[in-house]
């Protein structure tokens, strides 16, 4: 061996496992597979860990929910998402939190947040990967990911890590290598589509991806009619494709958004039509009708503001009733106020696009389902490696759903690497 070849072999590091990324999936499947003695780093392009635990749910972490089914995940393949999602539970993640003495709270739809602050998640799974020796860096730039033929490692990974005092470069040959990376929703958080580049040269295949959980956006007339109704917000049910939710609806300066828009934007593809019903608790016909015998003096205007925001109900009657506004109830006949209740159940809207991936809370689509165990995460053909958490193509639904996923693909990996 010559004195490079040498010095070559000596900068050479190896571990049992590596993992690319530091997210909710990275930290849950490196806690998991330290705790079977199997010697871990994890790889963080961003300057710290976690980034995105930290910023959702506003600053709360939303860490699961109550109700998990397989029903609240989006695949092309319905079924992938079950054996993990039973294998750790969303009980099990429960455990944990009290285990580590997280005060959280049950909001609406049986989501749970901490009562103080999403550092408390990451500072628990920190942790859990500290007690059991794994090692995380930050600042870590992949610049290739080889198949290594060597009795020691399946995998070599080189990558430039940035410290105070420059920057270096490392080779890491791994028995195991887990890719966590995310996804293409919000870049400035960490995302990017380097999971997808591994994937294709271990010649796995991709699905087609798109922004999911995302805000709609208009190019015609009710795009200056969100502008003026920017802030407001109230409940509605929207439908789409056959798929409908209820939950509030916000108006901004480009369009809708809100979790109920948030929701429908899975279901959404472009020159589809949204359907909302502005008063999903009420039978607007029969409110209308029994109004119009009993109320006949009032005005529709007056009437509606009882139940819908002022502002909306004024930009809608310049929609719907403009020449009929100062017309009392009881001069309107049946037939026209079936008319108008049929409207505001409804309200047809065909949103131009969505905000994409810049405010998109997850990635549909990814690293196809049917190259990977359903039970272990590692791919069919390619032993060693896996792939955990949103780079694959799961999605679930607003609520916990996502970070549920991210616990259980990433704890199930941990048990087989």
């Amino acid at each position: 061996m010559s004195v490079g070849e040498k010095s070559l072999h000596e900068r050479i590091e190896h571990y049992d496992v590596v993992i690319l990324g530091g997210g909710a999936a990275g930290l849950m499947c490196a806690a998991a597979a330290g705790a079977r003695n199997r010697r871990v780093l994890v790889l963080e392009k961003a300057n710290k860990v976690g980034k995105k635990i930290l910023m959702s749910g506003g600053g709360r972490c939303n860490f699961t929910n109550l109700f998990i089914e397989p029903e609240n995940f989006i695949s092309a393949n319905p079924h992938f998402c079950k054996s993990a999602l039973s294998q750790y539970t969303q009980w099990d993640f429960i455990a944990m939190v009290e285990g580590h003495g997280i005060d959280y709270e049950e909001r609406s739809h049986g989501q749970l947040f901490c009562r103080h602050s999403a550092q408390d998640i990451l500072k628990m799974l920190l942790r859990e990967c500290d007690k059991v020796g794994v090692d995380v860096s930050s600042r870590c730039g992949v610049e290739s990911v080889e198949a290594a033929d060597a009795p020691d490692g399946r995998f070599s990974v080189c990558f430039n890590q940035v410290s105070d005092t420059g920057k270096s470069s490392r080779v890491i040959v791994c028995q195991s290598l887990v890719v966590a990376t995310g996804a293409l929703s919000v870049p400035s958080l960490g995302g990017s589509g380097i999971g997808y580049d591994i994937a294709e040269q271990f010649s796995l295949s991709l699905t087609q991806r798109s922004a999911g959980l995302v805000p709609l956006m208009f190019s015609d007339t009710i795009k200056a009619l969100c502008g003026r109704l920017s802030g407001v917000a109230f409940e509605v049910e929207a439908y789409c494709n056959g798929y409908s939710f209820t939950e509030n609806m916000l108006f901004t300066h480009r369009g809708v958004s809100g979790p109920v828009i948030l929701q429908i934007s899975n279901y959404w593809s472009p020159g589809d039509t949204v359907s909302i019903n502005l008063l999903p608790h009420v039978d607007v016909r029969d409110w209308l009708l029994r109004a119009k015998r009993k109320r006949g003096h009032s005005l529709l205007r007056s009437l509606l503001t009882q139940k819908l925001p002022k502002a909306l109900v004024a930009e809608l009657q310049a929609l719907w009733w403009s020449g009929d506004a100062e017309q009392k109830l009881a001069d309107y006949s049946d037939r026209r106020l079936e008319s108008i209740a049929w409207l505001f159940e409804n309200w047809l809207l065909k949103p131009s696009g969505t905000e994409g991936y810049r405010t998109a809370e997850v990635t549909l689509g990814g690293v196809d389902t049917a190259g990977v165990s359903s039970r272990t995460m590692e791919a069919s053909r390619r032993d060693g490696l896996f792939f955990i958490g949103e780079v694959l193509d799961v999605s679930g639904h607003l609520g916990g759903y996502n970070f549920q996923w991210a616990w259980s693909s990433g704890y199930c990996a941990g048990q087989y690497v």
